[in-house]
């Protein structure tokens, strides 16, 4: 029972990973508008909130699973509180899942439409922290974390994920050179 359930923590745990980076990616790519004129803008954003809101119902899983493995030793409270008993490596993830509640619940239509747009995107930017410490949380605390095949992937995932941060952050660049000149 308990291999058993390792590995559905361990998949939960890497599903919720690729979501999270592929949300990222959605989303900056449509906030950028390099999307292409082929699909909707509306197409777009209702994959990213999909994206969005399925990562933190895996993250949700994984938490719960993680807490049902009696191997892990971790309790209630070590799923939401970082400390020093359970380690930095699941301190990441912990710290990771309060950032994620932070982007995906004010982004519910309900709430959104209450919050000023700048505040809402100063919120939303911390998905980009909240998708590093989920990498480094699966590299410290994944005990696959030695092996070629999952260091490969998840540097692979980190240059998926840099690739639209970096475009964004040119184009960001390249509006305020105008301004300046």
């Amino acid at each position: 029972m308990n291999d058993w359930l390792w590995y559905l923590t361990r998949s939960t745990g890497i599903v919720a990973a690729l979501l999270a980076v592929a949300a990222l990616v959605w989303g900056l790519f449509f906030s950028s508008r390099n999307t292409g004129t082929r699909l909707k803008p509306n197409w777009w954003l209702a994959l990213h909130n999909w994206l969005g809101g399925l990562t933190f119902a895996f993250i949700g899983i994984h938490m719960v699973l993680s807490v049902l493995d009696t191997q892990t030793g971790l309790g209630i409270v070590d799923l939401f509180v970082p400390s020093s008993a359970v380690g930095w490596a699941i301190g990441w993830g912990v710290v990771a899942f309060w950032l994620f509640a932070l982007v995906v619940i004010p982004s519910m239509a309900r709430i959104r439409r209450r919050l000023p747009r700048k505040a809402w995107h100063l919120v939303h930017l911390l998905s980009i922290p909240a998708t590093v410490l989920t990498l480094v949380h699966a590299y410290q605390a994944g005990s696959d974390s030695l092996q070629s095949y999952f260091t490969r992937g998840l540097a692979i995932l980190v240059g998926i994920a840099i690739y639209p941060v970096s475009i964004r952050l040119i184009g960001i660049a390249q509006r305020r050179r105008p301004l300046a000149a």
